[in-house]
């Protein structure tokens, strides 16, 4: 391999490396000042994928919400979600993931909309998924009031690792996720009863004492 050519992978992959999101191919242009076809700088991400599969590296540069970002491999994903299992579960409490996943599948989707398929408003959720970034305005219903309606963005593709929202997993995997996030909540808070007894417990004791 050219001098040349090594140093425009090494600045892909640097690129990619250090951003937090999907790094688009126009942005790469931009950054590395070089004029990249697709079919050049797919066969640069082919090759460094090749290179980290060889060496047994457990990443590789993935196409994700119209980017490229570096993922671990699939089969590390058992030992990554005891890792990251907390950070998802102060990140997206039970409520805002169900109103998520209403939004994700009814798209373009209104308050009203989500409020009669839940039972319960949505508006709490609606504005923390805002916040985050992870839903935006897409429009207004031709309805009475022109209420807004919501879509899911690129964010949301990042979060979850989808390429697109035909990426999306059947209903029925969506409860299967739900009802376990449910449940690791259920044994956190058990888990805190459980401090909280012996802590007071141990008040007592000290009292008594």
């Amino acid at each position: 391999m050219q001098k040349q050519d090594l140093q425009l992978q090494q600045d892909i992959e640097a690129v990619i490396f250090a951003s937090e999101e999907a790094v688009t191919l126009q942005t790469i242009r931009q950054v590395t000042g070089r004029d990249l076809d697709s079919a050049g700088f797919q066969s640069i991400i082919e090759k460094l994928n090749a290179e980290y599969a060889e060496t047994g590296r457990t990443f590789h540069i993935h196409r994700i919400a119209g980017g490229y970002r570096f993922l671990s491999r699939p089969e590390f994903s058992d030992i990554l979600k005891k890792l990251l299992a907390p950070n998802v579960r102060r990140r997206l409490s039970q409520s805002i993931l169900e109103v998520l996943a209403v939004i994700a599948y009814n798209q373009p989707v209104t308050r009203g909309e989500i409020q009669q398929i839940r039972g319960v408003s949505p508006d709490y959720a609606i504005d923390r998924l805002l916040l985050r970034g992870f839903i935006e305005v897409r429009g207004r219903a031709d309805s009475p009031g022109k209420p807004l309606q919501y879509g899911t963005t690129k964010e949301f593709l990042d979060l979850f690792h989808l390429s697109s929202l035909k990426d999306l997993p059947k209903l029925r995997e969506i409860k299967e996720i739900l009802q376990e996030h449910e449940e690791q909540e259920y044994l956190t808070r058990q888990d805190d009863n459980r401090e909280t007894i012996t802590r007071e417990l141990s008040r007592g004791i000290d009292t008594r004492e």
